[in-house]
């Protein structure tokens, strides 16, 4: 599938690459906030979202005091 209608950018979220875009796009995820109510894991498990992406993600979260959910029996998301 092509991602080439995918927006480079989406609302307040860096750009992280258009097959990202395109799955948090398709997840309804289009603002930091969004991302910040969303576990690491879970992103990661969206077709398009790989490693570097969710870094670049956190990296935008923490500058906002943001960060991903927590599971909730603690420990890392």
């Amino acid at each position: 599938m092509s991602t080439r209608h995918v927006p480079v950018q989406i609302g307040d979220l860096p750009p992280i690459g258009r097959p990202a875009n395109s799955a948090l796009l398709e997840a309804g995820i289009t603002t930091l906030a969004e991302v910040a109510a969303h576990r690491r894991r879970d992103l990661l498990a969206l077709h398009g979202v790989g490693p570097r992406a969710v870094s670049i993600l956190a990296a935008a979260l923490a500058e906002r005091g943001l960060a991903f959910a927590v599971p909730s029996g603690g420990g890392r998301g």
